[in-house]
């Protein structure tokens, strides 16, 4: 199996759509490898093309309470 590079948005969905079909693949098998070889370029388009700023710690913890039905600080 051999993935192309992520360059588009196009790409990314079509990347997706690969990776909804190889996911499970069992680890080690051609299939397998495809999968971690194309999570990783999806990775790197993300990172590139749609950061994450650092999350506010405050944030963090209230929403972390949110959850566990607490309420905030």
């Amino acid at each position: 199996m051999k993935n192309k590079p992520i360059r588009t948005d196009g790409d990314l969905a079509a990347a997706f759509a690969l990776l909804e079909q190889l996911w499970g693949a069992q680890i080690g098998s051609p299939e397998g490898d495809g999968l971690e070889e194309l999570a990783a370029l999806i990775e790197k388009y993300e990172d590139e093309h749609y950061p994450m700023p650092p999350s506010d710690p405050v944030e963090a913890i209230n929403f972390r309470m949110g959850q566990q039905g607490l309420g905030e600080i």
